[in-house]
């Protein structure tokens, strides 16, 4: 099932997609974990591209006042979590996105429709 698109997403969808993150997927958590409510997962095809992505990601969203609690991954570029509270962005290398498979892990969460980003 897919859900439509949330607007709060916004911020956090364009900071992906303005440095070439692909392959987005917005995971809605709700009711399956009580440690967030999106995770948006999307990989880049270098480690120097997944580092580079994640840490636009963190300077664009703190242009908009919005601050990670935590980064963990960057220095090595394989997989950067960004954790924004209710919103978990993870970076991926993408051989390291298809060995943890996270869309298969959390295969009963609602997909949030991407097209209209």
């Amino acid at each position: 099932m897919t859900l439509p698109y949330d607007p709060t997403l916004h911020p956090y969808v364009q900071a992906v997609l303005a440095m070439k993150g692909f392959d987005v997927v917005l995971l809605d958590l709700r009711g399956l974990a009580s440690f967030a409510d999106t995770f948006i997962i999307c990989s880049g095809r270098s480690h120097r591209q997944v580092s580079a992505i994640a840490e636009f990601i963190v300077q664009n969203l703190k242009k908009e006042g919005i601050s990670p609690l935590g980064v963990e991954g960057l220095r090595e570029g394989h997989w950067v979590l960004l954790d924004y509270a209710d919103v978990v962005i993870h970076v991926f290398y993408e051989p390291i996105r298809i060995f943890y498979d996270l869309e298969g892990l959390w295969s009963d969460a609602k997909r949030i429709e991407v097209s209209g980003m």
